[in-house]
C-alpha cells in the first residue's frame, strides 16, 4: 500500500512539475513578444545568434540534408518500382520533404546543435549568479538574452528547412539517377509538378513554430538550473529531450490541422 502511494505521490509530482515548466516556457516566450519592440537595439546579438545558428551548422546540415534525400529516394524508389512507377519518385520525395522531413529534419539538428549549447549558455549564467548581477543592474535576463535567442531562431529554421529541402531534392534526384535509372530531367518535371503553394507555407509554418519553441524551452530550461554543474548537465539534456517531444507533438497538430480529414 506504501508503495502505491509513493508512486502516486511521484508521479503527480511529475506531473505538476511539468505543468509547472509549461506555463514557465508560455510566460518567458510572452515576456519575449513584449521584449522585441527593442529588437533594433539588440540587433548585434541576434545578428551573433544568426551565425552561431545558421553558419556554424552548415556543415551538418548539409550532411543531414542530403543522404535525407538520398534514403528517401532509395527507399521509395525501392518500392515504386515493383508497380514500374519508380519515375514518379520525385513527386512523392517533394511531398515528404516540403510538408513533414524538411522542418523536421532542421529542428533536429538544430535541437542538437543550437538549442542545447542555449540551454548550456544560460544555464551556466544562472549558477554562476551572472543572471542575478543582471537582476541586480536592473537589466532583464529575458530582453538581454532570451528575446534575441528567440527572434534568431524563429528567423534561422525557416531559411535552413528551405536549403534542407533544396539540398534532399539534389540528393535524391543523384539516387533517382544512378539507382533507378531515372534522368535528371523527368525528376525535376515531377518535383514542379507535385511542389504546391500549400505544401511550402505549410512547411515553412512548421520551421517557423519549431524554432520559437526550441528557443523558448532551451533558454527556459537554462534559466532554471541550479546546483552547479550537474544542474547545468541536466537542463542541458532535458531542454534537448523537451523540445524533441514538443516538435513531435506540434508538427502532428499542425499536419493534422491543414491535411487532416
Amino acid at each position: 500500500m506504501s508503495r502505491l502511494l509513493n508512486l502516486i505521490i511521484s508521479t503527480g509530482s511529475r506531473i505538476l512539475d511539468i505543468i509547472d515548466f509549461a506555463g514557465y516556457s508560455v510566460v518567458l516566450f510572452f515576456k519575449s513578444v513584449f521584449y522585441t519592440k527593442n529588437v533594433i537595439s539588440k540587433r548585434r546579438e541576434i545578428i551573433k545568434q544568426i551565425y552561431i545558428s545558421l553558419v556554424k551548422t552548415f556543415g551538418v546540415v548539409s550532411i543531414v540534408a542530403m543522404f535525407t534525400g538520398m534514403i528517401l529516394a532509395l527507399q521509395t524508389g525501392i518500392e515504386l518500382k515493383k508497380f514500374n512507377l519508380e519515375d514518379r519518385v520525385g513527386n512523392l520525395l517533394v511531398a515528404t520533404l516540403t510538408r513533414e522531413m524538411g522542418p523536421f529534419t532542421s529542428a533536429i539538428i538544430l535541437i542538437a546543435s543550437v538549442g542545447s549549447a542555449m540551454a548550456a549558455e544560460i544555464g551556466t549564467m544562472k549558477v554562476s549568479e551572472e543572471i542575478d548581477a543582471l537582476t541586480i543592474m536592473s537589466i532583464s535576463p529575458v530582453k538581454f538574452l532570451v528575446m534575441p535567442r528567440i527572434v534568431a531562431l524563429s528567423i534561422v529554421l525557416p531559411i535552413v528547412t528551405i536549403y534542407t529541402d533544396t539540398l534532399g531534392c539534389i540528393g535524391g534526384a543523384i539516387i533517382a539517377k544512378a539507382q533507378l535509372n531515372v534522368s535528371y530531367g523527368a525528376f525535376y518535371q515531377n518535383i514542379l509538378e507535385s511542389l504546391h503553394l500549400k505544401a511550402i507555407y505549410v512547411g515553412l509554418l512548421k520551421a517557423y513554430i519549431f524554432g520559437v519553441i526550441i528557443s523558448s524551452i532551451s533558454c527556459a530550461h537554462g534559466l532554471r538550473a541550479m546546483n552547479g554543474a550537474m544542474g547545468v548537465g541536466k537542463a542541458t539534456r532535458d531542454s534537448v529531450v523537451t523540445s524533441f517531444i514538443m516538435v513531435l507533438i506540434v508538427g502532428y497538430i499542425i499536419t493534422a490541422i491543414f491535411y487532416g480529414l
